[in-house]
């Protein structure tokens, strides 16, 4: 009993008891008997010192050595500090000017045309014209030359009429100078005829990596040398690496090979030194080239070689030269418009096939679609016209007289329009224009100039019967392709010096310029200066010692002087009866440097360093003078009629407008006005009251060749005057000044409204 008592009370610990004895015999059996020290194992190699044990083996005793180092000797060592020497600063890394240029990218083709003395104003003018705008470079290498060069051609003189020295130097030259700039190099004869174009197309398709010596093969006449030369007639296309092979070995070739003619002579040296052949074809791409006989005529050349020609030669004379070019433009203008007629059909083809069905082919095809408005602001005005006059005037007139550049343009169009109608309908009718109806023209932005037509015709059959029809024709003229012009560089650091003209009606308003102009630039410090030209008419002139009409305007100059003491405000007074801006110009522009730049301000104008800066990026010396167009104000009374104005204007339709008739603000340099001046004085001899004629706006227009850039500018707001307009100024500037004090008054809408309300309360 009391056995099975004791055996139940084991059972649950029991496994316990078992598991904890095996596994204290388990870790028993895994413990190493060996007693060793606590070494580095490492000291157990031959060549180390072995250590002693001492009672405890796990220490090390006195004087062991450790690491080779006796402990008791031990003694800390001082380690001199020595500077760390200073590298060298880093030299500095430039960038190129070009993208292009750092990243290895060269222009396509370059082109050399060899003439000479003789030649140089006949036959290498006829090609100038021919190829100069086709090709981005081409440079003249010519012995000799004559003491005035032709306009617009770069021309290479070496000074030796030898042949083979003149292609040795040619060939130097071109190593020196443009080997790192093109892919690609062209030579030919100023006797041959070029097709720019198509040499273009040429080495568009070929690798620029491969040593190509491309033109009219031709045999040796002599020699040892064995291989093919590229006939200097017919020109001859030289890739960049095979120049490169020539170039260490080029010596060499003007040293030992005798050739007495120079495409000889520069053939035998790339099969020497360059290994490779002429030949005329590479890469699929055939060299065609085309022998004009002496009394050829384009026209009447029916070879298949001579319309798909790259070279024409020999040209004898200038005039064939330009028979050639024409021949070969036209034949190239007409595989345009079958390539243009294929794509259109493609188009259609695919159009077929869209979601849309046929209706996503916009008409002409090819051509953007139609601009879309979204509102009723954006929607595109159309222009009514008929043959002789035109119901949109730049004056506002409701009708004026067509002429000029909007006459030709209708009657080309007309004449376009007359062309395709008798294109599409011969030989079954034939029509003949009576008049035009009616004209419709825009421009749309997205696609070009558009045209619908309504014209009376008269249909003629085949058995000569007539009858009159109406007939709408739609014409587009297509935007060509943007051409980006390129503008010689200006930056925003250029000092403006500010001209301000006051006169008697303006002496109230300069307070407020002042403090605009003080807050904007004097404690900004901005790199402009103030001058004044104070307007004195001969009675004023005469009293002002007594009684001077700008005295407070020049205080208050002095006041700002000493305010700022680093700033200085000069001031002129002059006399005169017609205060024209000639005049005025006249006796700044004799008192200041040639390369000064003028901002000529209105007394009205709130100047700010954002329209300096472009001032300063919108004139362009011996290039180019900016007319900004000031936003004005409208009169409050009207603008805000029976309302509170409100501190600031915003550049709001209600609030005021552009106004377009004023030119007070100018912006041009020194020398440009000087020049321009300088063309007008043959007109002022002969009639003196052309200077009050005429602004400056108006000089630089009649009597100077610079880009008259006129545009809105935001940054300039003034406030409502009416201005004083002057009777003794030309009768042009007068109206002018008068329009703008009306179309200052008030929008419209506002007018109208006031009339509307002044019309009731007569009624009532």
């Amino acid at each position: 009993m009391r056995v099975s008592m004791l055996i139940s009370l084991i059972r649950p610990i029991g496994p316990v008891v078992i598991g904890i004895s095996l596994g204290f015999t388990l870790s028993l059996l895994s413990v190493t008997w060996v007693e060793e020290p606590c070494s580095n194992p490492d000291w157990n190699r031959r060549d180390e010192v072995a250590l002693e044990l001492d009672e405890n083996p796990y220490s090390l005793p006195a004087g062991s050595l450790q690491n080779g180092e006796n402990v008791e000797d031990f003694e800390p060592r001082i380690v001199p500090y020595k500077p760390v020497q200073q590298q060298t600063p880093p030299k500095k890394f430039y960038r190129a000017k070009y993208i292009s240029t750092e990243l290895g990218i060269r222009e396509r083709l370059f082109a050399g045309v060899l003439t000479s003395k003789n030649t140089m104003n006949t036959m290498a003018v006829a090609v100038n014209r021919t190829i100069r705008h086709h090709l981005d470079n081409v440079v003249y290498f010519t012995g000799m030359r004559n003491r005035k060069i032709p306009h617009g051609m770069f021309v290479v003189t070496h000074g030796d009429e030898r042949l083979i020295w003149n292609m040795f130097q040619t060939i130097r030259y071109v190593l020196e100078h443009y080997i790192n700039e093109y892919d690609w190099f062209y030579f030919v004869q100023d006797d041959t005829y070029i097709q720019a174009d198509r040499i273009k197309s040429l080495v568009g398709h070929l690798s620029i990596h491969t040593d190509l010596y491309m033109g009219s093969p031709e045999e040796f006449i002599g020699g040892e040398t064995e291989g093919r030369y590229c006939y200097g007639g017919f020109g001859y296309l030289l890739s960049r690496t095979l120049l490169l092979k020539l170039q260490p070995n080029l010596e060499s070739c003007r040293n030992d090979i005798l050739s007495s003619r120079p495409d000889e002579w520069l053939g035998r040296c790339i099969i020497d030194y360059g290994n490779v052949n002429c030949v005329d074809q590479q890469e699929g791409l055939h060299y065609q080239r085309f022998e004009m006989g002496k009394n050829s005529d384009p026209n009447k050349e029916e070879d298949i070689r001579f319309k798909n020609a790259f070279t024409v030669h020999p040209v004898l004379d200038p005039a064939q030269m330009y028979r050639l070019h024409k021949y070969f433009t036209e034949i190239e203008l007409q595989r345009t418009y079958e390539e243009i007629e294929k794509l259109q059909a493609e188009i259609k083809n695919t159009s077929e096939v869209a979601f849309d069905g046929n209706r996503s082919a916009h008409w002409p095809i090819g051509i953007n679609p139609p601009f879309e408005p979204k509102t009723r602001f954006e929607v595109l005005r159309w222009e009514y016209f008929t043959e002789d006059q035109v119901y949109t005037c730049k004056d506002g007139s409701p009708k004026c007289e067509l002429q000029g550049i909007d006459k030709a343009d209708v009657t080309n169009v007309i004449e376009i329009a007359m062309g395709e109608l008798n294109k599409k309908y011969k030989p079954v009718l034939h029509l003949k224009k009576h008049q035009l109806i009616n004209g419709y023209r825009r421009f749309d932005p997205t696609r070009g100039m558009e045209y619908t037509l309504d014209l009376q015709l008269e249909v003629v059959n085949q058995k000569g019967r007539s009858r009159s029809i109406t007939k709408r024709v739609h014409l587009v003229r297509p935007l060509s392709d943007v051409e980006i012009i390129p503008m010689p560089y200006v930056t925003e650091a250029t000092r403006v010096h500010i001209i301000l003209a006051v006169t008697v009606h303006d002496r109230d308003y300069v307070n407020q310029f002042l403090e605009v102009y003080a807050t904007n630039f004097f404690e900004m410090s901005e790199n402009a200066i103030l001058s004044f030209l104070f307007i004195y008419d001969p009675f004023q002139a005469q009293q002002v010692n007594q009684n001077d009409i700008f005295a407070n305007v020049k205080a208050k100059i002095s006041a700002y002087e000493r305010k700022y003491p680093v700033t200085k405000i000069p001031w002129i007074s002059v006399k005169t009866e017609a205060p024209s801006q000639i005049k005025i110009m006249d006796i700044i522009s004799k008192k200041h440097p040639v390369d000064t730049l003028f901002f000529v301000a209105n007394v009205n104008t709130n100047v700010n360093s954002e329209f300096l800066n472009r001032c300063r990026m919108n004139t362009i010396n011996n290039w180019q003078v900016f007319f900004p167009i000031h936003f004005q104000d409208y009169n409050p009374d009207i603008a805000y009629h029976n309302q509170q104005p409100p501190p600031t204007i915003d550049l709001i339709r209600d609030a005021g407008h552009f106004d377009r008739d004023v030119f007070d603000e100018a912006c041009f340099y020194n020398s440009d006005y000087m020049a321009a001046r300088t063309k007008m004085v043959t007109d002022v001899q002969e009639n003196e009251e052309i200077l009050e004629a005429l602004d400056v706006y108006d000089m630089f227009i009649k009597y100077s060749n610079l880009h008259v850039f006129r545009a809105i500018e935001p940054a300039l707001h003034q406030k409502y005057r009416h201005k004083v307009c002057n009777p003794r100024l030309g009768e042009e500037i007068y109206h002018r000044c008068v329009k703008s004090n009306l179309e200052g008054l008030g929008s419209r809408s506002q007018l109208a409204m006031l009339l509307f309300e002044q019309e009731q309360g007569n009624s009532t």
